[in-house]
This record gives structure tokens, sequence and C-alpha cells, in this order.
């Protein structure tokens, strides 16, 4: 297979995960996501000939997404603005004003993480496997477990506090 027939593969099929965790990190900013996902897949298609197969792709291509966001919100300078004007995906109709509330809640409260377990949180929602977590955070299974209760029990704990 020729490295554009694997870059089209990787791009086909990894884009809209890419996309999403962007999306997560820049609070719903489409233009921000949009931006940061082209540059990922630019960094992708400069890096594959290098890929070592020390990993998945998708842990290899999850990585470089983090970093990628990362170093946007570090180098933004509306980074307070970005972190403080959450933007929740559409909520369906049938949401009571109750639901969205605590959805909108919820998602202010995941912007009030720490980096990593912001990351940790986003791919979780996005269904990434365990083991691939593990693996880009570079931690065993049992401490991602253990880490992600414990982001758990503190996002309920922040949304309890927003309703006093």
């Amino acid at each position: 297979m020729s490295i554009k027939e694997q870059f089209n593969n990787i791009y086909n099929s990894h884009y809209p995960k890419v996309f999403r965790l962007c999306k997560g990190y820049f609070c719903g900013d489409v233009a921000l996501a949009s931006d940061a996902t082209q540059e990922i897949f630019i960094k992708i298609w400069e890096k594959l000939d290098t890929f070592r197969n020390e990993s998945s792709v998708s842990t290899w291509i999850y990585r470089i997404t983090v970093n990628t966001c990362l170093l946007y919100l570090r180098k933004s300078s509306s980074k307070k603005e970005i972190r403080t004007h959450i933007q929740p995906q559409v909520v369906s109709e049938s949401y009571s004003d109750e639901k969205e509330e605590q959805l909108q809640q919820m998602y202010q409260c995941i912007q009030k993480l720490e980096e990593i377990n912001k990351m940790i949180i986003l791919m979780t929602l996005d269904s990434v496997e365990y083991s691939e977590i593990a693996e880009v955070i570079g931690i065993t299974e049992e401490a991602l477990r253990v880490r992600i209760h414990r982001i758990k029990k503190s996002l309920t704990q922040c949304v309890q506090n927003e309703n006093i």
C-alpha cells in the first residue's frame, strides 16, 4: 500500500474522532477545531513514513491530536475566552430545560478539569477503549480506571455544587 493510500485510509477512518476531540478541547468552537484538525492531518502526512509501529496508528494519532490541541491552547492569546465560553453540542429538543441546564453545567465542569483529566474524559465520552487511552497517556489500565472514577466523582460534585 502506498503512503498516499495509507494516509487516505487514516484520514477517512480517523477524521471524525480527531475533530470531536479537538472540538472538546476548544469548547465547541468549530473554527478552531477545524484549524487544529487540519494541522493534525498535515503532521500525520509529514510524519507517516517515520511511524515506527511501536503502538497502534490510532494511539499515535491521538497523541498528535492531544499535543496539537494543547499547543493551540498555550499559544492562544484568547485562552481564557476559549475556556470560559463553552458551547455544548446540539441538544435534542426532547430534553427538558432541567436536563439541558444539567448538560450545560457538566460541560462547564469538564472545562475546569486539569488538561490531562479533560483529555481522559473527552476520550472516554468519545468511546475510546481504555487500553488505548492508557497507552496515549502512558499509565496502566488500572491506574486509568481509578483516575476515571475520580474524575467522574469530581464532575458529580462540581455539578451538585453548581445546583446549590
